[in-house]
């Protein structure tokens, strides 16, 4: 998945570029995570600390129990993305950052080898402006909420259903086509028009859009529901009073990052720990018990050259 999606675009960046199922199947010693393998960081850690991927395809060693690409220890999860506001609506262009050879090689590393938390899934969601049905009340927004939950639920059930508890709301500004900011900031002539008719939309309606999401997958699945942003989009988007506020929402952050692998973090921080730490938002710091993920390499500005890499807390949710 991307990066900030204010700086991030294209990738969860979050580019939405991967075309949907993924690609060739993985082979023992194949791929460039494979050959650097040899020149791996300190393994995952601390305990309860897991890496994965997210997105895109990435080549991961195998034959199963499945290894970290150019990190080595265990393959700790994956997350794809299950749906986005723009494919959905087949906007042109829109695309799906989805790897089904990677989801299948951590949920078996998660059911058969109890490894990290197997495979889970993210939608990008569209914005008030991106409504069809847009008429500025929260009302609406509610409903254009449940409208995208109801379909990531549907598309997460057609894949055969997720291992790990938490759908996933990306909510960033892509910066890139249909809509620079997905529709939270501006109001579109049409969903896939890429003409502002307004440049503004209130705090509270995009709230309203994010609250139908949220309600309608607790109430209609056994899922939790989680956010994937930064600080700065978050703030630009939901400014900084109540409507900011989600202090007992799940997060999946994704600033600072990387495009040095060698300095993996150790826990909730860069470079064996030493370095930058993980910036969460709506409220919360990396020492919340809701603080679950971290994007730290892959991203806009970041790009490693293997993929999309992750932080992941195994223990929170266990």
């Amino acid at each position: 998945m991307r990066r900030a999606w204010l700086a991030l675009a294209a990738c969860v960046a979050l580019v939405l570029t991967s075309g949907g199922a993924a690609a060739a199947t993985v082979t023992a010693g194949a791929g460039p995570a494979a050959a650097t393998t040899a020149m791996r960081p300190d393994r995952d850690g601390p305990a309860g600390f897991r890496w994965g991927t997210n997105s895109r395809h990435v080549a991961v060693p195998g034959p199963a129990p499945y290894q970290m690409p150019y990190l080595g220890g265990a393959y700790g999860g994956y997350i794809g993305m299950t749906g986005n506001w723009a494919y959905w609506l087949g906007c042109t262009g829109s695309s799906l950052a989805y790897s089904a050879t990677n989801a299948a090689q951590a949920r078996i590393n998660f059911t058969t080898y109890h490894e990290g938390i197997g495979y889970g899934a993210y939608w990008s969601m569209g914005g008030p402006g991106v409504d069809p049905h847009y008429n500025g009340t929260t009302a609406e927004a509610v409903m254009w909420g449940a409208r995208q939950a109801a379909r990531a639920l549907h598309d997460i059930a057609k894949g055969g259903g997720i291992n790990y508890p938490v759908v996933w709301a990306a909510i960033v500004l892509p910066g890139t086509k249909p809509a620079k900011d997905n529709g939270w900031n501006s109001v579109y002539t049409s969903p896939c028009s890429g003409k502002v008719k307004q440049s503004f939309v209130p705090a509270t309606v995009d709230r309203a859009d994010f609250n139908g999401f949220f309600d309608y997958i607790t109430s209609h699945s056994p899922y939790k529901v989680g956010v994937y942003s930064s600080p700065l989009a978050w703030k630009s988007i939901f400014l900084t009073g109540a409507a900011s506020r989600i202090p007992h929402t799940y997060e999946w952050a994704h600033e600072p990052q990387t495009a040095t692998l060698s300095k993996a973090p150790f826990g909730w921080c860069l470079n064996h720990g030493s370095g930058a730490c993980a910036q969460f938002f709506g409220g919360q710091t990396y020492t919340s018990k809701y603080a679950l993920m971290w994007q730290w390499s892959g991203g806009a500005g970041a790009v490693n050259g293997i993929g999309d890499f992750d932080q992941i807390d195994v223990t929170r949710l266990r």
